[in-house]
């Protein structure tokens, strides 16, 4: 008979504790956004290769003093105001160069010669303007958000939501759901604004409404006025010149016209 020793029992296997992986907080970005103190304007329209700016019997309202002030450019004088510079000034030339001055900080008196001037278009001038990179990339920024809102409109809205706006834009209702889309994304590109509008506009709407009811002669929209197609009643005159669905709409959105739009709604409702 075999006698099987038992194997004394040995230390059990470690079991190696996983400590949960926390992430660590990555160091925060610092930067240290830059002021550029430099100044510079542009003509924006024909500036040519080299463009003197007017000095001569410039003048300016001073409105601390309630006055009218001469005022030119000259580099050894802290002031632009002919009143305030010595019997030593030298004025010397505002030159552009392919329609662009550059400005250094160390010439603050060119600066508020150009800020001052009446040229200038932020004060009513139509010559020249100070460039604010800054503002122009915050609008540029806008526009180009706007626009992606608008466009993503197009892509996410059902069709059903889409229609009236398209009615409202005057694209063909009755042609492939692709190509409504694609007009409407070439709306909502050019005039994001409006075309995001439209969406909540009570007029939209009411003017979709209004040509479906013609589109399935409920009504009859004619040069004087908008009858009824089935009795030839009249609903709203149009006055000479002025056109019958933009009178039809305006009439629907009153409380007089409320019970009529209600009325083409419930019919067209039928018909769908």
């Amino acid at each position: 008979m075999t006698t099987q020793t038992k194997k004394a029992p040995g230390r059990p296997p470690k079991v190696q504790a996983v400590a949960e992986a926390t992430p660590k907080k990555k160091p925060a970005i610092r930067r240290k956004e830059q002021v550029n103190q430099n100044k510079e304007f542009e003509i924006p329209k024909n500036g040519g290769v080299v463009f003197l700016l007017p000095q001569k019997g410039v003048t300016v309202y001073d409105s601390e003093n309630d006055t009218v002030r001469e005022i030119r450019y000259c580099p050894n004088e802290p002031s632009i105001y002919v009143d305030e510079q010595s019997s030593n000034a030298r004025r010397e030339a505002v030159t552009f160069r392919d329609g662009r001055i550059f400005v250094p900080k160390d010439k603050p008196n060119l600066r508020a010669f150009l800020e001052a001037h009446p040229l200038n278009m932020a004060n009513g001038g139509q010559l020249f303007k100070e460039v604010n990179k800054k503002v122009e990339a915050e609008q540029e920024l806008k526009k180009e958000f706007l626009q992606n809102e608008a466009i993503m409109m197009v892509r996410e809205k059902n069709i059903e939501e889409l229609l009236p706006v398209a009615i409202y834009f005057n694209v063909n209702i009755d042609q492939p759901t692709s190509e409504i889309r694609f007009n409407l994304l070439r709306i909502a590109k050019s005039k994001p604004s409006e075309f995001m509008e439209a969406f909540d506009s009570p007029q939209v709407q009411a003017r979709a409404t209004i040509k479906q009811a013609a589109d399935y002669q409920i009504i009859n929209l004619k040069k004087d006025g908008v009858y009824w197609f089935d009795s030839n009643s009249l609903i709203v005159s149009v006055p000479v010149g002025q056109n019958n669905m933009d009178v039809m709409t305006r009439f629907c959105l009153t409380e007089k016209g409320a019970s009529v739009l209600s009325s083409l709604e419930e019919r067209l409702e039928r018909l769908a």
